[in-house]
């Protein structure tokens, strides 16, 4: 069934992903309408959590986010599509990063990297920095359930020179990259929300006390990597703008969790300026009323 599933929804996949923009585009909106006023797919849950963290705006301001977020899901849905036809020089144009120069200081102090990335405006396209520096490129996925997809999705990947791992094989990827003197950067997503009971932080984000993930800060102190995050800026449709901003050259000398608190601080304040661009269906404050385990520090 899952390889039945698998040819069935790949010639589809594909079709879209060689349309031209400006049909692609077009498609998109088609989309946002379906998803947004005919299935209301998760209106309900994107509608709290704006509530939550914006309570001085208005129901008119709130509705306005939560379209303009719909607009943009639906874009960002379509443009991982997008990715099994896309050109290296297409790809370059339309997600730029502003100052590749960052990563490529850190490998001549001969470096490795641990990439922090949020769920803000475009994290799909980042894969196009391993054609432009020289570090053995990593990202952290969840491992697809159907294995043709997940090869798919691996393949894609390697197009432009990233490599894929799970979050139970990076300790040992990394290892093995450092006994091998193979200087490695490493992309975690690390603003989702980890179990309550396992949680060793709890801090404000967007003004809510919750449990943060602490993952990545842990790796970099325990493998002495430097920590940089991919903060992405959307230009215009289909246009996106990453800098890579310092977070920590010796994380072994960073205090408890000072790494963490840095990168929710920028991300918190991408969100404040353009909300539509975060990932409103999860439910990130889920945990908001649960009481943080014994030995976790609440800030």
């Amino acid at each position: 069934m899952k390889l039945f599933r698998y040819i069935v929804a790949f010639p589809i996949l594909w079709l879209i992903s060689k349309l031209p923009f400006f049909l692609f585009y077009k498609m998109s909106d088609v989309f946002y309408f379906i998803v947004y006023h005919v299935v209301g797919y998760r209106k309900r849950t994107v509608w709290n959590n704006l509530q939550l963290v914006f309570p001085e705006k208005s129901d008119a301001e709130i509705k306005q986010i939560q379209r303009k977020y719909y607009s943009h899901m639906c874009d960002m849905f379509l443009e991982m599509i997008k990715s099994l036809t896309i050109s290296e020089k297409q790809m370059k144009k339309r997600f730029v990063f502003t100052n590749a120069e960052v990563v490529h200081d850190l490998e001549k102090k001969n470096k490795s990297i641990i990439m922090l990335c949020s769920h803000y405006a475009s994290w799909e396209w980042m894969t196009i920095l391993g054609t432009q520096i020289n570090l053995e490129t990593y990202g952290v996925y969840q491992k697809i359930v159907n294995p043709y997809f997940d090869r798919l999705v691996k393949r894609i990947r390697a197009k432009f020179n990233a490599k894929l791992m799970t979050a139970g094989q990076t300790a040992g990827i990394i290892v093995n990259n450092q006994k091998n003197n193979v200087l490695g950067i490493y992309a975690m997503v690390s603003d989702q929300s980890p179990s309550w009971r396992r949680a060793k932080y709890w801090r404000d984000f967007m003004g809510i006390k919750s449990p943060v993930y602490t993952g990545a800060e842990n790796l970099a102190k325990r493998y002495d990597l430097a920590v940089i995050y991919m903060k992405v800026k959307k230009i215009k449709r289909g246009y996106y703008e990453a800098t890579l901003i310092p977070i920590c050259e010796e994380s072994t000398k960073a205090g408890a969790f000072e790494i963490t608190d840095k990168y929710l601080n920028i991300l918190e304040g991408q969100i404040r300026e353009n909300p539509e661009f975060y990932l409103w269906t999860h439910r990130r404050w889920k945990h908001r009323n649960k009481q943080p385990a014994k030995f976790a520090l609440v800030k």
